[in-house]
């Protein structure tokens, strides 16, 4: 599975850039006016941070409109992916973009028929929002894996790409499903190491080490 992270904050990115569990960067108008910067020197400057695809949204809601703004987004890296959203227009901007060789991330995907669409609209990304669904008492890991049945029946390329992730619990079962990415806030990537007996085992190490009185480097090393 790739990780993708949903942030528009460039010094996030940098400190976990080097991890090289950063497969590619999501944001969208929100994480933009949290960042309180120009929107295309943000993206500018990610694309240069991580060489993967970088999800960056138009703000117009009809078809020309969108694709205006997808070639002007695509002209900041070749890393950047178009964001869109899964409305008529958006899909008419999608085939547009495509058929010009440009990646295209469909947003804002709720049902199963929807991500049908967007591959036929030659989608390289499908951005089905798993935690918004749980909000209203659905389940967003069952559309995850209608998904991908329907995905696999037609061998679409485009990719899973599970967004709206809220806690470890959904990479987990969205990688068991078969998602091919899944975006995430860097403190939930982060948390994907995390467990207690990792701590209290390393603690235990550590004292042991301490008690033989050793070190590994000579002094001045």
């Amino acid at each position: 599975m790739k990780f993708f992270i949903d942030t528009a904050d460039t010094a996030e990115i940098q400190d976990l850039a080097p991890t090289g569990m950063v497969d590619g960067v999501t944001t969208n108008p929100s994480l933009i006016a949290k960042s309180g910067r120009d929107f295309l020197q943000v993206i500018a400057e990610i694309c240069e941070i991580v060489p993967g695809p970088v999800s960056a949204e138009v703000a117009a809601t009809d078809a020309e409109g969108m694709l205006r703004e997808g070639k002007r987004l695509c002209e900041i890296a070749p890393n950047v992916a178009v964001k869109v959203p899964l409305t008529w227009d958006g899909l008419k901007a999608c085939r547009a973009l495509a058929d010009e060789g440009r990646m295209v991330n469909v947003t804002l995907c709720f049902t199963a028929n929807q991500a049908l669409l967007a591959a036929k609209a030659g989608a390289a990304f499908i951005s089905p929002f798993v935690g918004r669904l749980d909000d209203i008492g659905l389940d967003g890991l069952e559309l995850i894996s209608d998904i991908r049945e329907i995905y696999d029946n037609y061998e679409f390329d485009t990719e899973i790409l599970a967004a709206s992730v809220r806690h470890v619990g959904h990479v987990m079962e969205c990688a068991k499903i078969g998602a091919d990415v899944a975006t995430i806030p860097p403190s939930t990537l982060k948390k994907l190491a995390d467990h207690p007996l990792t701590d209290k085992g390393l603690e235990a190490f550590l004292k042991d080490w301490a008690a033989t009185g050793q070190t590994i480097l000579k002094s001045g090393a």
